[in-house]
């Protein structure tokens, strides 16, 4: 029998083939392999009767040109199913529940998809966000795949596959569905992409989430406006032209820089080198283009301050994008008192200072607390009753157990009006707590306090960080960390300060001592984006 042209359709699109009913059907799929790029082993070609099979019948299925033949199946193989059956939080008992609750769950990697799972990992950091996400419907695509993902995340206890999260990010952002082109042939996959550049357009894509309101009703401004955007003002005054009048402007910003010079040691550094530059711009006095000394403050600041490390930069000596190594320190508590203008350093100080020092008081008390209880045990009488006297008494503990090298230097931090805190003196926690709360508030500026979202102090506490491993700027591994406190609000009084490292699906415990490794300095993890909160209050 002659050949006969049939379509065939993949994916939304038609191709023409030509069909030799005279050759096995194997053959015919490796032609639809061809024309479709799936792999001829995962090509599923659908006809009357189910699905061609190498050695189907042509007499049977009596083919007739112009016919379609539907064809099933990817490119890339998909992500495979689960070796265990996902468990829900509904299906497990008491203690079974406790023990999964203590572990946030990882997402799978579907393919360098590493940036994405740390962005999404470091963004879990904001509470708020998932309250805003959650209270309100969500229609456009971004928001409402990232709500669906944040829900199934907190009702599983094994690694979540992202698949629809990823689909619609590449849908929404085309960049990140480019193919590694370093590949050819059925072997190529996707490319490696950034994840600052992830954060950046996640963050974008969110601008349309309503805001959060304490009353309860509408609030005034977007989510991202709220708790993620600052304000920078900048300054221009022109080296060449001194008698030019200087110009200022003023833009909502996502992030504050640090750049990385071999100057740079801190992160502090780092930021205010970027925020005072010289560039260089057309002058209207001089009719030319003139060297501009470019100063720039933060009017606002967010709740949730986003810093990003310049690790990457253009080469023209090399013509292609590289990584500094260079190691820069960064602090796990930040004061962002020197990054703002005048006129709102001057609103946040008060409460700046005053939180610095209720902070201190607040740790000499836990200090106190602790060594009573150390006493308290220590008097424990052999059949397990407890001293109480013992424990209630009006002197300092004499056996005090041995204190960290942090608290050593924070002896004498107290008041020096107030004298040292003596077990004996000390009233319930929650009585303090409200004391401070109405002494802070009352130094809070009136229109910062109708700011909702805005930091009210300046001073802030690191809660999440995304990491890049490896030397090459287009490829290496992307990892998230996240306080563990921000999943487990009870440990702030504790002062457990360890970490959660998500390295996609493998979740781990990462002490706090180990956070001065990921500086820099070389080709392990070094930090890239830093996500920091404003300090409470309370």
């Amino acid at each position: 029998m002659a050949p006969i042209q049939v379509s065939i359709k993949h994916a939304g699109k038609s191709h023409s083939l030509e069909l030799d009913t005279d050759q096995p059907a194997g053959v015919f799929k490796e032609a639809v392999s061809a024309v479709t790029g799936v792999p001829v082993e995962r090509v599923k070609v659908m006809v009357k009767g189910g699905v061609l099979k190498d050695d189907s019948d042509w007499k049977k299925i009596a083919p007739k040109p112009g016919q379609t033949f539907m064809v099933v199946g990817t490119a890339t193989e998909l992500p495979k199913p689960p070796p265990q059956p996902t468990v829900f939080l509904e299906d497990l008992g008491d203690q079974e529940l406790a023990e999964a609750l203590a572990m946030p769950v990882g997402l799978k990697n579907l393919g360098n998809t590493c940036y994405m799972n740390a962005t999404v990992q470091a963004m879990r950091a904001i509470p708020e966000l998932q309250t805003a996400l959650s209270s309100t419907p969500q229609t456009a695509p971004l928001p409402r795949a990232m709500a669906e993902l944040y829900t199934a995340m907190s009702r599983t206890t094994s690694a979540h596959i992202p698949i629809s999260f990823l689909s619609t990010l590449r849908q929404v952002v085309p960049q990140f569905g480019e193919i590694d082109r370093s590949k050819s042939g059925f072997g190529a996959g996707y490319a490696q992409q950034d994840a600052e550049e992830c954060w950046t357009a996640v963050t974008n894509a969110l601008k349309e989430v309503p805001g959060v309101s304490p009353t309860g009703g509408p609030a005034a401004k977007k989510f991202v406006e709220q708790y993620m955007m600052g304000e920078m003002q900048r300054t221009l005054t022109c080296d060449e032209a001194p008698e030019e009048p200087a110009t200022t402007s003023s833009e909502k910003v996502l992030k504050v820089e640090c750049n990385i010079s071999i100057n740079t040691n801190f992160m502090l550094r780092g930021i205010l080198d970027s925020l005072d530059q010289k560039v260089e711009k057309q002058s209207a006095s001089l009719g030319r283009q003139a060297i501009y000394n470019q100063h720039s403050r933060l009017s606002r600041l967010p709740a949730y301050l986003t810093v990003h490390m310049v690790r990457f930069a253009w080469r023209r000596d090399i013509a292609k994008k590289a990584k500094i190594m260079r190691k820069v320190k960064f602090s796990t508590e930040f004061d962002a008192l020197d990054l703002v203008t005048d006129d709102l350093k001057a609103k946040l100080a008060p409460v700046n200072r005053k939180l610095l020092d209720v902070e201190k008081e607040r740790f000499e008390r836990r200090k106190v607390r602790r060594r009573t209880k150390g006493v308290a045990a220590a008097s424990t009488s052999k059949d397990g009753d407890v001293e109480m006297g013992d424990a209630t008494s009006s002197a300092a503990p004499t056996a005090a157990p041995t204190t960290s090298t942090e608290e050593t230097k924070a002896e004498g931090a107290e008041d020096k009006g107030k004298g040292k805190l003596e077990a004996g003196e000390l009233e319930d926690e929650s009585v303090y707590r409200e004391r401070e709360l109405k002494e802070l508030n009352a130094l809070v500026d009136e229109g910062l306090k109708n700011d909702v979202g805005c930091s009210t102090s300046g001073l802030y506490e690191l809660v999440a960080i995304v990491t890049h491993k490896g030397a090459a700027a287009d490829a290496g591994h992307y990892m998230g960390f996240v306080k563990k406190s921000v999943f487990h609000p009870e440990l702030v009084e504790e002062q457990d300060d360890d970490w959660y490292k998500f390295d996609d699906d493998k979740v781990s415990v990462f002490p706090k001592d180990k956070l001065a490794t990921l500086d820099g300095g070389g080709e392990d993890s070094s930090a890239y984006v830093l996500l920091y909160k404003t300090k409470s209050l309370v």
